[in-house]
């Protein structure tokens, strides 16, 4: 590409993670910039098609997170308007957004995962409580997981260790959307791998394990700065660390992925892997796993972004 070419970086939207997004929106805006891209910054609002159809031919890079940024449902949007645009197509940001489908496709493929229930709140509601929760409690023991089917940043995630708090823990991942997925609770090191496609085609980019100072990697623990300490490289055995790689490049594979993507891992007190989930926008904040890999690797953040923004509009030619 040149550099003349225009980049749409599109920040912000509706959901519970428009903070974080707009923080993405900005460092991808001046990293682009410092390269000499002209960056259009947007929103989704009603006068975003104006904006596309203004600048033909430029290309859009989502960083919208949530529903509206991760669904599928903007990009088919962009299809249909023959945008080029970063990052995987409608159809499989669907299935990877979703944990209770992303989870049983991983898992069909052959990778580990956790034991996983799904229950749409109406069915929570109207079978009872009591009932379910001596099931789940029969089914995947405690401690257990549970969190909202379609949401990030782990809003709504609540670990449980005995059936008390199990109710409670419902609601709080209903309130996020309408089905929670109740999973068993690996022990383990939390890690993240990024895969970022490139010439010669997707790669893995070092392991960056997670070290929480509150022991939980919440929302707060994600995005305030001196929260959580970052390691990359991980410090995990050599054979645990290639298996992280091996299995996050698995599932970019077998999701159908593009571009980039982030899978999180549970790496079990045996160095086994366990996949969690992945994502199809993940966060480029100074406190996100990705920009902390790229760095790792010897990568520029711009320069790596600036060969996505090329790819997006080879995959649009074609």
């Amino acid at each position: 590409m040149t550099l003349s070419d225009t980049v749409i970086v599109l920040s912000g939207g509706l959901s519970h993670e428009r903070d974080v997004s707009l923080r993405s929106g900005r460092r991808v805006t001046q990293a682009l910039q410092d390269l000499g891209v002209t960056v259009l910054e947007h929103d989704v609002d009603p006068h975003l098609i104006t904006l596309l159809r203004e600048h033909e031919g430029a290309v859009v890079l989502p960083l919208l997170h949530g529903e509206a940024g991760e669904d599928g449902s903007l990009r088919e949007v962009l299809d249909l308007l023959e945008v080029p645009y970063v990052g995987s197509s409608g159809a499989a940001c669907r299935v990877a957004f979703d944990k209770s489908i992303a989870t049983r496709v991983v898992a069909e493929a052959g990778i580990r995962t956790p034991v996983q229930v799904a229950l749409p709140h109406e069915i929570f509601r109207e079978l009872g409580a009591a009932a379910l929760v001596r099931a789940l409690g029969q089914r995947i023991g405690f401690p257990m997981m549970v969190k909202p089917s379609r949401s990030g940043s782990a809003l709504g995630c609540t670990r449980v260790d005995e059936a008390s708090q199990l109710p409670g823990a419902m609601v709080a991942a209903y309130a996020y959307g309408s089905v929670a997925v109740v999973e068993e609770f690996v022990t383990g090191t939390e890690v993240a791998v990024g895969v970022v496609e490139r010439s010669g085609g997707p790669e893995a980019l070092p392991v960056v394990e997670i070290r929480p100072e509150s022991g939980t990697y919440d929302y707060t623990a994600r995005y305030t700065a001196g929260e959580t300490r970052f390691l990359c490289p991980a410090e995990l055995s050599e054979e645990s660390a290639r298996a992280c790689a091996e299995m996050a490049l698995r599932v970019h594979e077998v999701l159908g992925l593009a571009h980039l993507s982030r899978t999180d891992i549970i790496v079990d007190e045996q160095g086994v892997p366990v996949f969690l989930e992945t994502n199809v926008a993940p966060g480029l904040t100074a406190t996100s796993t990705v920009p902390i890999a790229l760095e790792s690797a010897g990568l520029g953040f711009g320069e790596v972004l600036l060969e996505l923004v090329d790819l997006a509009r080879r995959r649009h030619r074609t």
